[in-house]
């Protein structure tokens, strides 16, 4: 769908977008000056005050968005969890519907504080540098905000939306889209988290990130994703056996199958598939009064080499079922989910977002 890094481009021009150039223009970087003089590193960050929004990016089109790289830092109050509080949106064309809309670390694979993802299109480096390679193409505009949620001002934001205009796009080529949603414990049993509805086509899934943290005891992740695509109703076209399985593990995560020692969780990030988080315990010092909190598990699944395609409608779910010595049963977790994929318009319509209150890990 795009141009090998390889081939010539006549008329496509690299362009940048960070606080050194918040427009993007051609010799417009590094003109603001600091105490060593112009030009100097004058301009690294932006503030975001409680309740605003930033406007990372305003690109006038035709054009693809390459690469974004964003941070925050670590000092920030609330620690961690406040990446649950920053919500990234992303709008193509004339579009008012947001395209992507989720919590900033749900985005990058974080959804509980910072840990490291060393895949394909999204990696996470030391210390919370939060990289996304998903090529994501507009006709006319694009506009990416940052809306804070948080109690606390936030001192810093570090960004940079590296992008070129000019672009060849073909009637084929989608728009990028993701969308967060969560099932809390309230869930009645035997109801499938959904991960992705009311999607129409044509279009391609193209990854799935979820986070899970555990409120019953024995092994969580017996639940099928499925995939509900065009005229599927009462039962899907494809089907994974189970969550570990469906990002690439198998057996829990274990590293082995015996009974005695206890086996150990392995934790791994690959390419296209990865589980790079596991805690028992609360370690993001958030707060003297926290001690602990239920186990909580991150993985994600790309879609990459292997999309699922569909021409009308895709629907997305995950079961909530585990499994003990006695055998299966249907669970009650809080699941959050991010979903990825393409389409041939712009979001028409998305569901509501949760408050930064309903959307905090517990």
């Amino acid at each position: 769908m795009f141009d090998s890094w390889s081939r010539l481009n006549p008329g496509v021009r690299s362009r940048s977008i960070n606080a050194e150039n918040p427009t993007g223009a051609p010799g417009q970087a590094a003109r603001a000056a600091s105490p060593l003089g112009p030009g100097r590193k004058g301009s690294a960050f932006r503030p975001l005050p409680s309740g605003q929004t930033l406007t990372l990016a305003a690109i006038d089109g035709p054009g693809v968005i390459r690469h974004i790289w964003i941070t925050v830092p670590d000092r920030t109050p609330g620690g961690p969890f406040v990446l649950r509080d920053l919500v990234l949106r992303a709008y193509w064309d004339d579009s008012d519907v947001p395209s992507i809309e989720a919590p900033l670390g749900d985005f990058f694979c974080n959804g509980f504080g910072r840990c490291l993802i060393t895949s394909a299109p999204i990696v996470v480096a030391p210390t919370g540098g939060m990289n996304c390679y998903f090529p994501m193409p507009f006709r006319s505009g694009a506009r990416l905000t940052l809306t804070s949620e948080h109690p606390d001002d936030i001192g810093s934001v570090y960004f940079q939306i590296d992008y070129t205009v000019g672009d060849r796009l073909g009637e084929d080529t989608g728009y990028f889209h993701a969308q967060w949603r969560r099932s809390n414990a309230s869930t009645e049993l035997g109801a499938d988290h959904v991960i992705l509805d009311d999607v129409t086509g044509p279009g391609s899934y193209v990854g799935s990130y979820i986070a899970l943290t555990a409120l019953q005891r024995y092994w969580w992740g017996e639940g099928e994703v499925k995939f509900y695509v065009d005229e599927d109703t009462d039962h899907p076209t494809l089907c994974s056996t189970g969550l570990e399985d469906y990002a690439g593990g198998a057996w829990a995560f274990q590293d082995h199958l015996g009974t005695a020692p206890v086996p150990q969780v392995i934790n791994f990030s690959a390419p296209y598939i990865g589980y790079p988080h596991y805690a028992t315990d609360d370690r993001t010092g958030a707060s003297p009064f926290v001690t602990g909190m239920p186990p909580s598990h991150g993985l994600y699944r790309w879609h990459l080499p292997d999309p699922v395609y569909f021409d009308n409608r895709l629907r997305v779910t995950v079961q909530q079922i585990g499994a003990w010595d006695h055998g299966l049963f249907e669970r009650q977790d809080d699941i959050a989910s991010t979903a990825y994929w393409y389409q041939a318009r712009p979001a028409a319509s998305v569901p509501v977002l949760p408050d930064a209150a309903d959307r905090q890990p517990r």
